[in-house]
Parts: C-alpha cells; sequence; structure tokens
C-alpha cells in the first residue's frame, strides 16, 4: 500500500501486535480505518481482506487462521512431505498476533504475486472458517 497514512497505519498495527503478542481492540480499529486506504488504491482483495479479519476477529475474539503453509515445488518433494507428515503432525499451526503480522506484511506489498496468492489463501480459509 502506498498511501502515506495507509503506510504509517500498518505500522504501528505491526509494532502493537509485536510488544502485545496478542491481538487488541485498537488493532480491529485500526484495521476498520485501514481498509478505506485498500478501496482508494483500488486493490479489492486487501480490502475484502482487511474485512474478513476484522469480522473474524470481533466474532472469535482472536485471529484463528494460521500462516499458510508452503506447497511442495515438485512431485519429489511432495512424496517427501508426505513420508515426513508423521513427524510433523505435532507441529502447532502458527495462529494468532503472528499469523496476523505475516498477514498485515504481505498487505505492505499486495502486488508482489506472491504476496497476493497468500492473501488470497488467507482469504479462503477465513470464509471456510466462518461457514
Amino acid at each position: 500500500m502506498e498511501h502515506n497514512k495507509a503506510t504509517k497505519l500498518i505500522k504501528k498495527i505491526i509494532e502493537e501486535l509485536e510488544t502485545s503478542k496478542f491481538i487488541t481492540e485498537t488493532v480491529v480499529e485500526d484495521l476498520k480505518e485501514l481498509r478505506p486506504y485498500a478501496v482508494e488504491e483500488e486493490l479489492p482483495v486487501v480490502a475484502k481482506t482487511l474485512r474478513l479479519v476484522y469480522e473474524h476477529i470481533d466474532e472469535n475474539e482472536v485471529f484463528a487462521i494460521p500462516i499458510p503453509q508452503d506447497e511442495p515445488i515438485s512431485e519429489e518433494e511432495d512424496e517427501l512431505e508426505e513420508s515426513e507428515s508423521e513427524e510433523t503432525e505435532n507441529t502447532e499451526l502458527i495462529t494468532g498476533a503472528e499469523s496476523l503480522i505475516y498477514l498485515i506484511n504481505l498487505i505492505r506489498n499486495p502486488e508482489n504475486p506472491i504476496n497476493k496468492a497468500e492473501i488470497r489463501e488467507y482469504n479462503r480459509k477465513m470464509e471456510a472458517f466462518a461457514e
């Protein structure tokens, strides 16, 4: 996002999440304030994401969406991942403030194709969570 006030809000949100380690009402209000800048910059995916995030937090009182996991690049990596799945079953998914920090950092540069894909993955997960 390029608007000066939007970048300041993003920085403020990240700093608050990093220092408090949990999501406060202030963060939700800042997300609501950030959304019109995404609309103004014609970033519909980001505007939708911000709306889904604050609605999700309002409804659940926590950000329960995990950071998207990396997809295997090749079939060989896919097979390797399957063989290691038993070992990684005990690995916790990263949710809460850490996941939200990750998402907000993606929103900083939403035109990056990788960031855009991950933002859309967050959207899919939030929509599925709401069902």
